[in-house]
């Protein structure tokens, strides 16, 4: 059985450098997943850098999956034409809050962990995960795959992250 391992915000801030699926331009939205869950960002018009800054809700559960991106440009007519996709590893986040809750750091930022581009990440550039008053967060810039080009920003914040449980048990 799944547990809750927090409350997760994911703030869709921009894209850049977004491929053109239209005459000149694009329609584009984003659809974000976390398992069963789906949050969707609005459509901006006619646009290859938009900024949405539109933040959508999820619950983490353990085990912790991946965020799932996928872009998508808006057509009245017919399908939507794919712009791109790419996930977001949590287990990063996941663990730094646990940290956090060991190392009992509550108030002020401090950065408790770095993550680098690989092979196996959608990352563009190095990504910091923080401590921030009521959780981590974790500003990240992600390639968009399966197209030419195309970058997503992301701000990802797990609050309410459960208290680490000790053990004590004394069997005798």
């Amino acid at each position: 059985m799944a547990e809750s391992a927090g409350l997760l915000k994911v703030v869709v801030v921009q894209g850049t450098r977004l491929v053109v699926r239209d005459f000149k331009s694009s329609d584009p939205y984003v659809i974000v997943k976390l398992g069963k869950q789906i949050g969707k960002t609005k459509v901006i018009n006619s646009c290859l850098n938009p900024v949405w800054n539109e933040e959508l809700t999820f619950t983490l559960s353990d085990p912790v999956e991946v965020l799932n991106l996928a872009m998508f440009d808006k057509d009245r007519f017919k399908a939507d034409d794919k712009m791109g996709h790419a996930f977001l590893n949590l287990q990063p986040i996941v663990s730094t809050a646990r940290l956090r809750q060991i190392l009992q750091v509550s108030s002020g930022e401090t950065t408790l962990r770095k993550v680098i581009p690989e092979s196996d990440n959608c990352l563009v550039r190095e990504s910091s995960i923080n401590c921030v008053n009521d959780g981590v967060v974790q500003d990240v810039w992600l390639r968009l795959c399966g197209v030419e080009s195309g970058e997503i920003e992301l701000k990802v914040k797990l609050k309410n992250h459960p208290p680490v449980v000790r053990s004590n048990s004394t069997e005798g």
